[in-house]
């Protein structure tokens, strides 16, 4: 595999439209990327569908799994696609601008450090918090809280992957905003240390 850098490594057969990358980031094999922002590190596996979204740091996102699937308007006599992708049907129809904006507006947001599993769905306006986890086959529909663990259809609190006290200090520790090198200076101690003993050291240790 080709080593991460400052350029996103995109595999073969993706879809890319007017979205953003930060460094050492990966979209896996097949993916549909639009209008949407990726912090550092965070990547996608195979087939990811992924829109209006952005994207925290260090971001774990399983294959198959979709984030901000748009929305049909159910409010009008038709649900179709020939309301708002009207120049597809006929010469002298224009695309309702309109309601691509409010679409593109209804973000959702993935905090940094969150597990999003296989074939998960994350439904527009919902926000995962800092170092949650979503279970595969998951359709969130509410925000999920830092460091909660959810799962079902729709997806309900299944229990907090950390203490409330260690979630905190986890929080406040913020390691994702260390810089490159001290990521790897630490690396034996991020392999190696339960959280808890992993923010002890940490905690006031100097960046």
């Amino acid at each position: 595999m080709a080593k991460l850098g400052e350029a996103p490594l995109i595999h073969p057969e993706c879809e890319i439209e007017a979205s953003r990358f930060g460094r050492y980031v990966e979209i896996g094999r097949g993916s549909r990327i639009a209008h949407s922002q990726f912090g550092d590190y965070s990547y996608c596996d195979r087939y990811a569908d992924i829109a209006n979204a952005t994207i925290g740091k260090f971001a774990n996102i399983a294959a198959f799994v979709r984030i901000g699937p748009t929305d049909h308007p159910m409010a009008n006599a038709s649900l179709h696609h020939f309301l708002y992708r009207s120049a597809d049907y006929w010469d002298d129809a224009a695309p309702d601008a309109d309601f691509f904006a409010r679409r593109r507006a209804r973000r959702a947001e993935i905090g940094h450090d969150c597990w999003i599993g296989h074939g998960a769905v994350i439904r527009p306006e919902v926000r995962i918090g800092h170092g949650a986890v979503v279970a595969a086959m998951a359709v969130v529909t509410k925000d999920v809280a830092p460091y909660q663990i959810v799962g079902g259809v729709p997806a309900q609190p299944i229990r907090p992957r950390f203490a409330p006290a260690l979630a905190e200090r986890l929080l406040a520790l913020a390691w994702w905003d260390w810089p490159h090198d001290l990521l790897r200076a630490r690396l034996e101690d991020f392999r190696q240390l339960p959280a808890e003993a992993f923010v002890e050291k940490y905690a006031r240790a100097p960046e």
